[in-house]
């Protein structure tokens, strides 16, 4: 397909996706969409409902724990924000890969991030992130605009410290006027090296954090086994001021370890 022919696909898109969302998304602000949104608020109160049930057995528990909902929602977008995050990282290191190899085509710079759009539309679809990016790159790139500031844009927008350095290193690059390829691949090259490292390191915790998944279910599962063999067990715990506080001070000592737990597992890299 010709630039042409490419720009002008792109243009289309591009109006679609700017009436669909006219403000240039900044990945820190990222809003559950609404079946997200649901999925875990119907998740969120299964949580509650079960700690409802096996602490407390009182429908009042429920309704009373119900803030806890807007704590848990506020975590599940974080933790979105974290995936998005990392899934953007990956589809830009193929990006670099795309943009190095239409460089060593013989494409100027422009064209080389113009056509590796249609290499990441095959390769994650038209409406994955990197996708998205490389047609507001192709608009600013239509409107006269370098590509040196639309990637200061990206990184600024997407707050990932790789996609931050390869903007600063393009930028010198560009202006310096050396070999620029080069220059690219070996920034890439260590990028996709560190990219290697974090992931390994996601490997390793993996199992752990499937063994966390497990701890933190058997609490659960053990009180309500007990519950179904010996009817009438826990009662005294549910009945009586005394045991309402030892149940609340045993949820207390439970939610710690969870957060606990994850504090270890949340190894920053």
């Amino acid at each position: 397909m010709s630039r042409a022919g490419l720009l002008g696909a792109l243009r289309k898109e591009t109006r679609w996706s700017t009436r669909k969302n006219s403000t240039l998304q900044d990945y820190d602000d990222y809003l559950l969409s609404p079946g997200e949104w649901l999925f875990a608020l119907i998740k969120g109160a299964a949580i509650l409902l079960l700690i409802a049930y096996v602490f407390y057995r009182s429908a009042a528990a429920f309704f009373i724990a119900l803030p806890g909902l807007a704590l848990y929602l506020i975590r599940e977008r974080r933790n979105t924000v974290r995936r998005r995050r990392h899934e953007l990282m990956l589809q830009f290191r193929e990006m670099m890969q795309a943009v190095i190899a239409g460089l060593q085509a013989g494409y100027s710079i422009e064209n080389s991030f113009v056509h590796a759009y249609e290499d990441m539309r095959l390769l994650y679809g038209a409406d994955a992130m990197i996708s998205r990016e490389l047609k507001t790159i192709a608009r600013k790139l239509k409107n006269n605009q370098n590509i040196e500031d639309a990637l200061d844009d990206l990184a600024k927008r997407a707050h990932i410290q790789d996609i931050t350095d390869f903007a600063e290193v393009f930028r010198i690059a560009k202006r310096s006027g050396g070999d620029l390829p080069g220059i690219l691949r070996n920034t890439a090259d260590l990028i996709g090296d560190r990219i290697e490292v974090q992931r390994e390191i996601a490997t390793q915790i993996s199992s752990k954090k499937m063994e966390q998944g497990i701890m933190d279910l058997v609490p659960f599962g053990i009180i309500l086994y007990i519950d179904a063999t010996s009817p009438g067990f826990f009662d005294p715990l549910y009945h009586s001021v005394f045991g309402v506080a030892v149940m609340s001070g045993m949820l207390a000592v439970y939610i710690g370890a969870y957060l606990l737990a994850e504090k270890i597992l949340d190894i920053k890299y």
